[in-house]
């Protein structure tokens, strides 16, 4: 396909994939949430040290809220995306309950006035990915740019929903992949030009997957009842 028709052919797909996970009923998305949060929280125990990115969620995708939640309370530092301006790379602000949010792009609430501060692992949000762990994103390519603009590259975990595991989204030039990808079904990992499933964590065993992390007024208020 030329670059327009793959363009054409990802605004469709978006748009499907984007409303099949939005009719998702609630006790779907928390079993989708808590097997995401269970397979990040035993897989990766690095993002428990140091600064870890995380979206808020938007039109049912995962809600990393819960985890960064959990992953505070062990001592990381967490921050939300900021939209600076069309077509720049995203800053990173630190956020936690009692830091002002106000709303942004899409609606979607960022941190006013907190510091900018550098991840050291970042959880993407996926509409879609493949089996090379190419993203299906929401066409603004805010994170590929981001990601290529980073001095200093953070550990890089998309995560998405097991529906949408497609063949292919024909990657393009300025599309990078992810490190890892996580969906209820366990943890991919980018091997070469392919992803390779490594299973999901069981609870209390040691995860080799922890290394690459390790080292490497609210908008919505009272969310955590507090």
């Amino acid at each position: 396909m030329t670059p327009d028709e793959v363009k054409a052919w990802r605004k469709s797909l978006r748009a499907h994939l984007i409303a099949a996970r939005s009719a998702l009923d609630a006790e779907t998305l928390l079993r989708h949430r808590e097997r995401i949060d269970h397979n990040l929280e035993r897989g990766f125990p690095g993002l428990a040290r140091g600064v870890l990115a995380f979206c808020w969620p938007y039109k049912g995708e995962y809600d990393a809220r819960f985890l960064a939640r959990t992953l505070r309370a062990r001592g990381a530092l967490t921050a939300l995306p900021v939209v600076v301006a069309p077509r720049l790379p995203l800053a990173f602000r630190e956020w936690h309950p009692g830091v002002k949010l106000v709303a942004g792009v899409l609606g979607i609430p960022y941190p006013a006035d907190s510091r900018e501060v550098a991840p050291d692992a970042v959880i993407v949000p996926l509409v879609g990915f493949d089996d090379a762990g190419y993203r299906l994103g929401y066409g603004g390519g805010y994170f590929d740019r981001t990601l290529a603009a980073l001095a200093r590259k953070p550990v890089v975990v998309g995560v998405g929903y097991e529906s949408a595991h497609l063949d292919t989204i024909h990657p393009q030039p300025h599309d990078i992949p992810m490190d890892w990808i996580v969906s209820e079904r366990g943890v991919y990992r980018r091997d070469g030009e392919r992803l390779e499933f490594l299973g999901a964590p069981l609870a209390g065993e040691a995860s080799a997957l922890s290394s690459p992390v390790c080292y490497a007024g609210e908008i919505d208020p009272g969310y955590f009842g507090r």
